[in-house]
C-alpha cells in the first residue's frame, strides 16, 4: 500500500462558524481571519494505492458551480485535483474507487463535472462509495444543511450507475487494511477511513476534527447538526487515538497534514506534526 496527499486548493469560511462557541479573541490566534472574518482552510484529500485499487478519499469543491457560488468561498492557491494526481503519476481515469466521507459540497464537489449541458462522473472508471443512511440524509436534507448538499454534486452519481453503498456498521472493512468509523455529530453517518499503514494506524478525520485547532473538546463547528454528540464522539475518539498512538490526517488544516496526540495538563492536545510523506 502507498498513500499520497492530494491537495485540491484552499478556500475560506467564516471563523465564527468554524469555531462555534469559542470566542474570536481565542480562535483568531489559531487561524487569523481577514477583514471579513474569513479564515483560510485546505481541501486536502487522500489517495490510497492498494494493489489494483486506487482509492480517492473525498475530492474537494470541484469547478462546475457558478461564479456567484464560488464568490462566497474565495478559492485560492495553485493546487488542483488534476495537478496533485499528476504529481504522483496518476490521472482521473486511473481512479477505481471514490470514497466520500460525506456529501457536503467541499468534500464531494469534484465527483461530477460538466460536459456541455450534461453532468457526468468526473471519474468514469470508478465506483463511488457512500452509505444508505447518509445518502438519504443528503438527498432529503434538513433546512440547516440544505445549502451544503447540492443536488448537482449528488444525484448524477446515482444516475450514472456508479454509486455503491457500504454497510452502516461501525468498524466494517472496506479493504483488508481499511476499516470505516461512523460518526453522527457533524452530519448523519459520516465515514472516517481508518488505515493500517506501515505498522501504524492513520485516521482520516474529515469534519470530526477539521483541523488540529479543533482538538480541544469545546472547539466544535457551528455547522455540526448535533454539537453535543460531536463532543461525545471527540472525547471517545481522542482518548482512543492517544492510547493507541493513531496518526490523524487533517482534511481542512491549512498547515498541518498529519499529527499525533499528547496528554497535557489542559487535556489531550496536538503533539508532533509532519507531512504524510514523512511516514
Amino acid at each position: 500500500m502507498k498513500l499520497y496527499t492530494i491537495n485540491t486548493g484552499m478556500f475560506k469560511l467564516d471563523g465564527g462558524a468554524m469555531f462555534g462557541v469559542v470566542p474570536k479573541s481565542i480562535w483568531q490566534k489559531l487561524n487569523p481571519p481577514d477583514n471579513n472574518n474569513m479564515c483560510t482552510w485546505a481541501m486536502r484529500c487522500l489517495l490510497i494505492e492498494d494493489g489494483k485499487r486506487l482509492i480517492l478519499v473525498d475530492n474537494g469543491i470541484g469547478d462546475k458551480q457558478d461564479e456567484k457560488f464560488f464568490g462566497h468561498y474565495y478559492l485560492h492557491g495553485t493546487d488542483t485535483l488534476d495537478k496533485s494526481l499528476a504529481a504522483h503519476g496518476f490521472s482521473r481515469e486511473d481512479i477505481t474507487d471514490v470514497f466520500l466521507t460525506h456529501l457536503h459540497f467541499d468534500h464531494c464537489g469534484g465527483s461530477i463535472k460538466r460536459e456541455g449541458d450534461l453532468l457526468v462522473p468526473a471519474f468514469k472508471n470508478a465506483r463511488y462509495w457512500s452509505n444508505a443512511r447518509h445518502w438519504q440524509w443528503a438527498t432529503q436534507p434538513n433546512d440547516r444543511e440544505k445549502a451544503s448538499f447540492l443536488r448537482d454534486n449528488i444525484l448524477p452519481i446515482q444516475q450514472s450507475g456508479q454509486l455503491e453503498f457500504v454497510t452502516s456498521k461501525e468498524g466494517i472493512a472496506f479493504t483488508d487494511d481499511i476499516n470505516i468509523r461512523f460518526v453522527d455529530g457533524h452530519t448523519d453517518a459520516m465515514m472516517l477511513p481508518q488505515i493500517r499503514y506501515k505498522d501504524q494506524t492513520i485516521v482520516y478525520v474529515a469534519d470530526l476534527l477539521p483541523s488540529a485547532a479543533h482538538i480541544p473538546i469545546p472547539y466544535v463547528m457551528a455547522y455540526d447538526t448535533r454539537p453535543l454528540l460531536t463532543l461525545d464522539e471527540k472525547k471517545s475518539f481522542l482518548q482512543e487515538a492517544l492510547d493507541k498512538k493513531y496518526i490523524l490526517y487533517f482534511e481542512h488544516d491549512p498547515i498541518n497534514e498529519c499529527g499525533v496526540l499528547q496528554q497535557t495538563d489542559k487535556g489531550i492536545r496536538l503533539g508532533e506534526t509532519f507531512p504524510l510523506s514523512a511516514l
